[in-house]
């Protein structure tokens, strides 16, 4: 038997091989952008490292800010300049609005069918319609209101019986909790505890959730080798998946039943909302429980994570910073005072923590790549040939450093942004941590909105100083790569309570 597979392995090699030479072949017709040689059939994937975002950012300083690699024998553009993000993300949006198949999403997320990684077409602009105007709206986010004041007030209350025992707090793990909380209050309802989703843990299991879709996939670049599960990830991925599905079904089924109950009310989270269009043919789209779960997967993989990093990167610089906390905390008591907590009614008159949070996106995007595009179809742009499925990466993170752009790109100055109108809503393209165009982040609002509020608060009601002696240069800021990087080691402080009062 042993023969059967030496000769079943051979063939495939070759195959591929001559795959990837008919390839080669075809793209030299046509100019396409500059970029490294790969090797046969993994092509330049032995050029990504633990930080992806950091090799791709050296590549283009010696290739261009329109780069062209091949990962295995999928062919790649490498985006790393504002004017070339505008060509894409905006004169050519509609040609890039696809996403690419992932063996991640194939088995995490029903046949990708989130809204986050949706194949572009009918199907996506239903589901993203729906979520615009039903679940991410102006009315919707700010109905959402006191929840966060109620919550954010329950951080604070902790943090200031801590500071009455000068104790250190891991402030990495508090945030990320709170973002949670958060996010299982406006989505499902009510919070959920640990024993309630799965033995590992509400939080364990979706951050192994989220670090099998980081994980770099062999059956995603070579298609032919997914079904054989080299590295074991399909097997992990589907254990997770009927985890999520278990949860997700008792979700729905204690929604249904309190609907029972109390009749036909008005719901007030998320899942209340999609269950009302289930099985619904109104309007395009067509509701069923798959779409319900899918979305609730989608909703808290995109708010739990990506808002609590950017608050960690955010008290980190300005630990590291204390000019810039001073600045911020002044602010704070010119506009807020010092006898109450910040009110979100109070976010818009902050005009240096707008920088603030400009400066940290700039800086440290949570998700520094992006999602992936997908071209739909063959395409010209900036003078070079893009095939039809190429896989389109946006480096936000390397926007963000060109010197050509910021001056001293590696410092953080949120003073930089006064007197300008840049803005991180994906009409400036030299600062797109949410992306832009048909494919940015439609939460960014809600996103921004808790940001700027859990920032201000701990800023306002504490003054803060490292444990042990240690100096704010000190501070650890190295990343750990993935759906969202955040920083490897926890941001650990002593909070000293700063307030007159606290109503």
């Amino acid at each position: 038997m042993a023969w059967i597979w030496i000769t079943l392995v051979f063939a495939l090699v070759v195959h591929l091989f001559m795959r990837a030479l008919l390839w080669k072949k075809k793209s030299t017709k046509k100019k396409l952008p500059p970029g490294p040689r790969g090797f046969p059939i993994l092509g330049n994937l032995h050029l990504l490292g633990q930080n992806p975002h950091h090799d791709l950012h050296k590549l283009a300083q010696k290739y261009g800010p329109i780069m062209s690699l091949r990962l295995g024998f999928v062919p790649t553009i490498v985006i790393s300049s504002p004017e070339a993000a505008e060509l894409f993300l905006k004169t050519h949006d509609l040609v890039f609005a696809s996403r690419p198949p992932q063996e991640a999403m194939k088995h995490m997320s029903y046949e990708q069918r989130n809204m986050s990684f949706a194949p572009y077409g009918p199907y996506w602009r239903n589901i993203r319609k729906m979520c615009t105007l039903e679940l991410l709206s102006t009315a919707k986010v700010n109905s959402f209101e006191s929840m966060r004041r109620e919550e954010v007030g329950l951080l604070v209350c902790f943090l200031k019986d801590a500071s009455l025992s000068h104790a250190a707090v891991d402030m990495s793990a508090k945030i990320s909790s709170l973002s949670a909380d958060m996010s299982c209050r406006m989505i499902f309802g009510k919070k959920y505890m640990d024993e309630e989703f799965d033995e590992r843990g509400f939080k364990a299991v979706f951050q192994e959730g989220a670090a099998l879709a980081a994980t770099p996939n062999v059956g995603d670049y070579v298609p032919y080798l997914a079904a054989l599960d080299l590295q074991g990830l399909t097997r992990r991925m589907k254990a997770v998946s009927k985890v999520f599905d278990a949860f997700f079904e008792k979700i729905i089924n204690e929604h249904l039943a309190k609907k029972k109950e109390e009749g036909q009310g008005q719901g007030k989270d998320f899942v209340d909302v999609m269950l009302g269009m289930m099985g619904s043919n109104e309007g395009e789209y067509h509701i069923e429980r798959t779409h319900i779960k899918s979305t609730m997967l989608d909703m808290m993989a995109a708010s739990m994570d990506t808002s609590a990093t950017a608050i960690d990167y955010a008290m980190s610089e300005l630990i590291r910073h204390p000019q810039g906390m001073k600045k911020l905390q002044h602010e704070l008591k010119q506009v807020v005072g010092m006898n109450r907590t910040v009110e979100e009614s109070d976010i818009e008159s902050l005009e240096f923590l707008d920088m603030v949070v400009k400066e940290t996106l700039r800086l440290h995007p949570p998700a520094p790549l992006l999602l992936p595009h997908e071209s739909i179809e063959d395409c010209t742009v900036g003078g070079f040939h893009i095939p039809r499925k190429s896989r389109v990466i946006v480096n936000a993170w390397a926007i963000g450093r060109d010197p050509h752009v910021w001056g001293d790109p590696e410092k953080f100055v949120p003073e930089r942004f006064e007197g300008t109108s840049i803005d991180v809503w994906g009409h400036d393209f030299q600062l797109v941590p949410f992306g832009s165009g048909r494919r940015g982040c439609p939460g960014m609002q809600l996103g921004l909105t808790v940001i700027r509020l859990v920032l201000a608060q701990l800023t306002h009601c504490f003054d803060w100083e490292l444990p042990d002696g240690m100096s704010p240069s000190e501070l650890d800021m190295s990343e750990e790569f993935g759906l969202t990087t955040s920083r490897v080691k926890h941001l650990v402080a002593i909070p000293s309570f700063r307030l007159k009062t606290v109503d």
